[in-house]
C-alpha cells in the first residue's frame, strides 16, 4: 500500500498535535522525538530516528555528523524544535543534490 505525501505529511502533523496535546510545552526535543515517533508508528508510519546524512562536497558524500531527527517513510525529514520561537538557522536548507 502506497501513500501519498500529503496523506503523510497530515498524518505528520496530527501525530504532532496529539504529542503536543498530550506533553505539553517545556520538554527535551529528545522526548517528543520518542512520542512523535512512538504515535506516527501507530498510524502505521515507516519511522528511523537519528538516521545520519552526509553532505555532498565536491562530489563526494562525506559524513559530518548530520543528524535527521525523524525520517518518516523513507520520503518526510522531520526536525524537531522545542524552542520558544524558530531563528532563521531552523529553516529548511537543501542538503540532498538534485
Amino acid at each position: 500500500m502506497t501513500i501519498d505525501l500529503n496523506e503523510i505529511t497530515e498524518r505528520i502533523i496530527g501525530a504532532a498535535i496529539e504529542v503536543h496535546r498530550e506533553l505539553g510545552p517545556g520538554l527535551l526535543e529528545s522526548t517528543y522525538e520518542s512520542c512523535l515517533a512512538f504515535e506516527l508508528a501507530e498510524r502505521g508510519l515507516r519511522v528511523e530516528r537519528q538516521k545520519s546524512l552526509p553532505i555532498k562536497y565536491r562530489e563526494v558524500y562525506l559524513d559530518c555528523g548530520y543528524r535527521i531527527d525523524l525520517l518518516v517513510q523513507e520520503l518526510v525529514i522531520v526536525e524537531l524544535k522545542a524552542v520558544d520561537r524558530l531563528e532563521a538557522i531552523f529553516m529548511k536548507r537543501n542538503f540532498f543534490p538534485t
